[in-house]
């Protein structure tokens, strides 16, 4: 029997119905498989552990120190300048070697003077001739001849000549350039027959012995240094080398900006192996031991606001806390806290604690970039620093 039309209508209507409802079971099924995976990872990571960050430590000890310190310093000739000329002209002669000591008031340059000379020489005849006028009104005057006020105008015409005589004397010794002490030279810096203006470098001359060397101390050393404090010195371009001197300056002031103060020792430089400007290491014992607290230099940051370190301490876990694999994790974590602390001296890799930490604390020796408060830490001691004055570096 033939299907009309009508009789079609509601099947197809009941299969979209049943498509409808598939897909919405279907979906369904997804979102909620994926909400609760999701739900259950969520939870998974809000109860796992940060992995613990693998560091070094060490235990803030007690020692005791002598009062040895160290200080870098620069080496400084007690007189040391570029020789000048004080009078501009043409160079004549050079009367000296590059690199060789001279005497006080040793003749180095000599300037062309022939106008001068020959302006002397007028100025020398007329001081001549006003002298001889003077004389002879003088005479005048004891007679009563002429009035004392001549007498006074040619004596003062006389001195008047005499002083320009002296002046150009003086101008023609500015054209002789001599060493003011006695030195080493330096490399020359002018050429026979260059024009030379006032104030123009011909050579260095330094005073090497003895020679200073000026270094700086942090104002917690203001007062232990008293003068006569002796000190030693090395110089890095002279290995193996050790010399002895005596602090001979301190300087008053303290430098606002570093909150140093200047220290200047005096050493004997027979030798001249000494050179100014050189890098120079100091040492010196102002006597005594004290207690301090001490930690690796490593351990702390060092900042323009101030040096910190982190300071590791216990806290309990969280309920349900677990690693990555899943287990369980009981018993106290380690976990480290920033702390500013205020520092010292230093004496080989330590260094000193005046406040902020107490002894037996445990600080974090390296690491230091990957942490931040509340960080889990794991302690590996392998390598330990020391507390060497003079440490010594082994070469492999």
């Amino acid at each position: 029997m033939p299907v009309s039309a009508s009789d079609a209508k509601p099947n197809v209507s009941k299969r979209w119905i049943l498509m409808l409802v598939g897909v919405a079971v279907v979906f369904g099924g997804v979102f909620l498989a994926k909400a609760i995976f999701a739900k259950k990872t969520n939870a998974f990571f809000d109860n796992m552990s940060q992995p613990a960050v693998t560091i070094s430590a060490a235990n803030a000890s007690r020692q005791r120190w002598g009062n040895d310190n160290a200080a870098v310093g620069t080496l400084v000739a007690v007189n040391g300048i570029d020789v000048t000329a004080e009078s501009g002209g043409v160079v004549r002669s050079i009367e000296f070697d590059a690199g060789q000591p001279v005497r006080a008031g040793a003749v180095l340059v000599r300037l062309n003077t022939a106008n001068e000379d020959a302006v002397l020489k007028a100025l020398e005849s007329s001081a001549k001739l006003a002298q001889m006028q003077a004389q002879r009104w003088q005479e005048l005057g004891r007679d009563k001849l002429v009035s004392l006020d001549d007498v006074q105008t040619r004596t003062t015409a006389a001195a008047t000549a005499r002083a320009q005589v002296e002046a150009q004397r003086a101008l023609i010794a500015q054209k002789t350039v001599r060493a003011p002490f006695a030195g080493v030279l330096g490399i020359r810096r002018v050429n026979l027959g260059q024009y030379i203006a006032p104030g123009t470098a011909v050579v260095s001359l330094q005073q090497l012995d003895p020679i200073f060397v000026n270094f700086t101390l942090p104002e917690q050393m203001a007062g232990k240094l008293p003068e006569g404090t002796a000190v030693q010195a090395t110089i890095d371009a002279l290995p193996g080398q050790v010399f002895h001197g005596t602090v001979t300056a301190v300087d008053p002031q303290v430098d606002p900006s570093t909150r140093n103060f200047t220290a200047q020792a005096t050493f004997a430089n027979p030798e001249g192996a000494l050179r100014p400007g050189s890098f120079a290491r100091i040492g010196f014992d102002v006597g005594g031991e004290r207690d301090v607290v001490a930690i690796p230099q490593t351990a702390v940051s060092f900042n323009p606001y101030g040096n910190a370190v982190f300071v590791i301490g216990k806290t309990a876990r969280k309920p349900g806390e677990t690693d990555a694999r899943g287990n369980a994790l009981t018993g106290d974590k380690l976990v480290v806290t920033q702390r500013f602390i205020r520092t010292g001296a230093t004496r080989g890799d330590l260094i000193e604690v005046l406040e902020g930490l107490k002894p037996g604390e445990q600080v974090v020796t390296s690491g230091l970039l990957k942490l931040r408060n509340g960080t889990e830490v794991l302690v590996d001691n392998t390598v330990q620093p020391a507390a060497d004055a003079r440490p010594a570096v082994e070469n492999r």
